[in-house]
This record gives C-alpha cells, sequence and structure tokens, in this order.
C-alpha cells in the first residue's frame, strides 16, 4: 500500500481497491469451505507485489514537498513493500472469512455486520502498523514533533478508512471466490447427478427389456407347444420332429439370454427352425422364401427380432386362409438402414385396424428402448393380398461397435 495521508502526510491511498476475483483459482472444484490451492497464494503474492511496486515507485518519485523526510533513500521502498505483504498475509484470513459467513446463504444481515465489524477492528489496526512504521521506523519530521500513533487515534480521527477500505475489496475479491467456488460445486454436482441419472435410465431400459424378452418366451414357447399338441393324435411322427426341432429353439435360447442383440445370420437360422416345426404343424400347406441381401448378413438386429413377426403371419394371414400359404422373408440395406420384411398370402388387413399379439407389442417396445426414434414397425396390406410386416432401424455391425469403442478411448482425455 502507498503511503497514505495521515496527519498531513501526503500520498495516495486507493490502491487496495484493485484487489479483485484475480486471486481466484479457476480450477478448484469444491463444496463448502474450501482452503485457498497454491496458484491462489501465488497469485495473492503477486498482485500485493505489484502493488508494491507501483506504491514503491510513487513514493520514489512524487515531487512534492514532504513534511515528514525518509531516514534513508530505501525507506520509501521497504514501507510499501512490508505494509504490502502485511496485506497479503491478511489476505487469507479475509476470504476465509468470506467463505465461512457467506452472503449468498440465509439471515445474511448478522454476517454482514459481522464482517463490516471485523474489518473496522481489522483496519484500525493495520492502520496503526502503518502509522508506526511511517512515523517511528522510515521518516522524521523536519517542522514539527512526531504524532501520537496508535489504536485509539486511528479510531477517533477515522485515520483507519482508507485501509478499511482496502479490506472491503479485499472481502469482495473473497465472496466472489466463494461464489465461483460453489457455483462450480454446483454444476459438478449436477453433472454428476446427470450421470448416474443417465446410468439409472439405461438400467431401467435393460430391465424393461428384460421384462419383455421374458414375456416372449413363455408367449413363444406357449404357441409353439400348442401347434404340437394339435398334431400328438393325426402325426405322432410329426410330432416327434417338432419336440426335437423346439428343444434345438429353446437351446438356442439359452444360450443366448441376456444379449440384445444378434446378427441377422443367427437370427435367420432360429426362423429357420422356427419355420420348420409350423410346417409339419401345417401338413404341406405353408411354402415359405427367403429373400436376403448378402451385405445384411452381418447386420446386428434385436434377438428374436423376427419370429413375432413369422407368428403374426402364421395366425392371422396363413392360419385364415384354405389355400397353400406363402411366408416371404426378405432382409434389404438401404443407406445407413436396414429393412426386414415378413409378407403373407392371407386375407389381409380389410377395414378393420390390424391386431397385434403380445408378441408384436413387445416388439415395438423393445425397438424404441433400444432405438429410440430410429426404428419404425408397421403393417400394411400387400399387393395381390395379405400383409406386409416391415421393420427398419439403423445399420450397423459388430465391427462399428468396436470401432466406435476404440474411438472413444481415443478421444477420452
Amino acid at each position: 500500500m502507498s503511503v497514505t495521508q495521515h496527519a498531513g502526510f501526503a500520498g495516495t491511498s486507493n490502491e487496495g481497491q484493485r484487489a479483485d476475483a484475480r486471486t481466484s483459482d479457476p480450477g478448484v472444484y469444491a463444496t463448502g469451505r474450501t482452503p485457498l490451492s497454491r496458484t491462489e497464494l501465488l497469485l495473492i503474492v503477486a498482485f500485493w507485489t505489484f502493488m508494491a511496486v507501483l506504491s514503491a515507485a510513487n513514493g520514489l518519485l512524487d515531487p512534492r514537498d514532504r513534511i515528514f523526510q525518509p531516514v534513508s533513500a530505501s525507506s520509501p521502498v521497504l514501507q510499501a513493500f512490508i505494509e504490502s505483504y502485511l496485506w497479503a498475509l491478511l489476505t487469507p484470513g479475509i476470504f476465509m472469512l468470506s467463505d465461512r459467513f457467506s452472503m449468498l446463504r440465509s439471515n445474511w444481515l448478522p454476517r454482514l455486520a459481522l464482517l463490516l465489524g471485523a474489518g473496522v477492528v481489522l483496519a484500525i489496526m493495520v492502520d496503526s502498523v502503518h502509522a508506526w512504521l511511517r512515523f517511528s521506523v522510515f521518516y522524521t519530521s523536519t517542522v514539527r514533533p512526531t504524532p501520537p500513533v496508535g489504536p485509539w487515534v486511528s479510531a477517533r480521527r477515522f485515520f483507519f478508512l482508507n485501509d478499511f477500505v482496502v479490506y472491503l475489496a479485499v472481502l469482495a475479491a473473497g465472496v466472489a471466490r466463494a461464489y465461483s467456488v460453489r457455483y462450480r460445486a454446483r454444476q459438478e454436482d449436477a453433472t454428476q447427478l446427470r450421470a448416474q441419472a443417465a446410468q439409472l435410465q439405461m438400467q431401467l431400459a435393460e430391465a424393461r427389456l428384460a421384462a419383455l424378452r421374458s414375456q416372449l418366451d413363455p408367449h413363444f414357447l406357449f404357441n409353439t407347444l400348442h401347434a404340437v399338441s394339435s398334431l400328438v393324435e393325426r402325426d405322432p411322427r410329426g410330432v416327434r420332429r417338432m419336440i426335437a426341432r423346439l428343444s434345438e429353439l429353446l437351446r438356442h435360447r439359452l444360450e443366448s439370454d441376456g444379449e440384445q442383440e444378434t446378427t441377422l445370420e443367427e437370427e435367420l437360422d432360429f426362423v429357420a427352425r422356427y419355420l420348420e416345426i409350423m410346417q409339419i404343424r401345417f401338413q404341406g400347406r405353408l411354402d415359405v422364401v427367403t429373400e436376403v441381401d448378402p451385405e445384411t448378413r452381418s447386420a446386428l438386429v434385436p434377438n428374436l427380432i423376427l419370429q413375432p413377426l413369422v407368428e403374426n403371419a402364421l395366425k392371422h394371414g396363413v392360419g385364415r386362409t384354405e389355400a397353400v400359404g406363402h411366408i416371404t422373408i426378405r432382409t434389404r440395406r438401404e443407406g445407413d438402414r436396414i429393412v426386414l420384411s415378413v409378407q403373407d398370402n392371407g386375407p389381409g388387413l380389410g377395414d378393420a385396424a390390424p391386431t397385434e399379439g403380445v408378441g408384436l407389442r413387445n416388439s415395438r417396445g423393445r425397438l424404441a428402448h433400444l432405438y429410440g426414434e430410429e426404428q419404425s414397425l408397421e403393417l400394411r396390406p400387400a399387393a395381390g393380398g395379405g400383409v406386409i410386416a416391415e421393420v427398419s432401424l439403423p445399420y450397423h455391425t459388430g465391427a462399428d461397435l468396436r470401432i466406435a469403442g476404440v474411438s472413444e478411448l481415443v478421444d477420452a482425455p
């Protein structure tokens, strides 16, 4: 701090007003009361050193006549550095007060009164020290005796006001730092809460998917056993073949338990075994055609996505016609999407709204959970009669997922 106006001693006194939030370290993230980091302490020392240099330069270059003369040429420099470093020592404590008695909390009026009272006491003590250094250590009077110094003199004549202004400036910087720390802490907490919410959301989605799959499995098993039971008396030999195929399907389901996606190749293999059972049931009245784009075989699709579409075509299409039933399964790639469709030659949709059983409803739910708005499942009339059930979803493979995982690791900080 520069030389202040005290008992006719000329000088300047407003440097401390520049003490601002530069002492705040933008890297601090904490909650509650946070001690000053090493960076903040270094910034405090640097700031008050800068203020000491300015004050010393002012004392050396001020051309005005002085009532008090320095005892040596270095007195203005030493005084400036001692006074500034005294404030540097006090700044962490003032910051601690501003953090402990923050105005951002409730009942701020008593805290404000406490901070102002502490500032008055501190300013009186600092001014007394400064006055003693000026008049007893670094300067001598040329025309009159040294004026009295002490806390009572500083308080009675309000000599402490300049130092009180400096205290308010440091206090304001401390309040700004406390606010910044708490704001960043809240941001960090909010980020963590969002991450936890996203994780819970993902776990909830996985639980719902598991619930949907758990509904599909008994539904699929019930319908298949019903088909088996319908042939027990008419075709015992066919029933044995159906039971053998059913055991293969159940083994496949157990091996893939927990996987939400599988390759289209494996899904087509599962549906082919299922259709073998249905062909035995329909006793030669079922014709199946599969048209697969070779590029789609390695694509990942939801596990057990085609079987409900085929089952719906058999129940509401082939099962309602006396002629030979035709089921056509097609897959194709359209840019960054893959399209799966199952077509039957049944009576069609008619005027009534299409009926959807457990299989189709659960398929819609699973698609929505896995792909959000980037998927669709629709039923529409087929040209020449019948119904087409078509699923459209993003095209991706296992290799794409591995590349994406590696990219995330590389881009991670």
